[in-house]
């Protein structure tokens, strides 16, 4: 399931730490995302999508800039141009949301990443790459919600509700995608430093 408070907190404390040590502009980049919980990354990843101006998928140094400051990051003219050297691999001048991606998301081994694909196999019942409430039905028992046990929620609103925890502030759709989804876990993953403990989690969470 989503994450919990308690990883929510080391997560938010580990990142802050972070963010006062270290110097490099990539570590610090990912860390002030993850500051803001396991949905930091995608929340950002939205943002620049917003800030694709002319909606080619790509970003430039200006529309880059433009973003990270729209986030509230703290960073200088030449932390900024020093970032997107980083993240622009093949230089091509530009970044792409896949390149911004690989860079941003914290390193998971192949272990973790096998977890979070079995998972999410799981809930996606049809097969088509993405978790809907339709995908939902059966999967996620929503009879101990307190909001449905009290009847304040349908069925229905119980389970946008859990879609929503992966999603980020006002772009909900309702839809989560396999990058969301991994994106969220690479956040969790970022709190969790016992490949153990994160497939206890995981078990745990969803049965596999």
């Amino acid at each position: 399931m989503a994450a919990s408070a308690r990883l929510q907190k080391e997560l938010e404390i580990q990142s802050k730490k972070i963010l006062a040590t270290t110097k490099d502009p990539l570590e610090r980049l990912r860390a002030a995302c993850l500051a803001r919980g396991a949905q930091g990354i995608k929340g950002l990843s939205i943002l620049f999508r917003i800030m694709d101006d002319d909606r080619n998928r790509k970003l430039s140094l200006d529309e880059f800039g433009k973003g990270v400051e729209e986030y509230g990051l703290n960073f200088s003219k030449t932390e900024i141009s020093e970032l997107f050297r980083l993240i622009d691999v093949d230089q091509s001048g530009s970044v792409d949301y896949e390149e911004f991606l690989r860079k941003l998301r914290p390193a998971m081994n192949n272990f973790r990443l096998d977890l979070i694909a079995r998972a999410f196999a799981k809930l996606d019942k049809n097969h088509d790459g993405q978790i809907t409430i339709e995908d939902l039905r059966g999967v996620y028992d929503v009879r101990k919600h307190p909001k449905y046990l009290n009847g304040e929620w349908s069925q229905d609103q119980v389970l946008r509700h859990f879609l929503d925890c992966f999603d980020y502030g006002k772009h909900k759709d309702g839809v989560v995608t396999r990058e969301e989804f991994v994106d969220y876990y690479a956040g969790v993953s970022a709190s969790i430093d016992n490949d153990m403990y994160f497939d206890l989690m995981m078990r745990n969470s969803w049965k596999i």
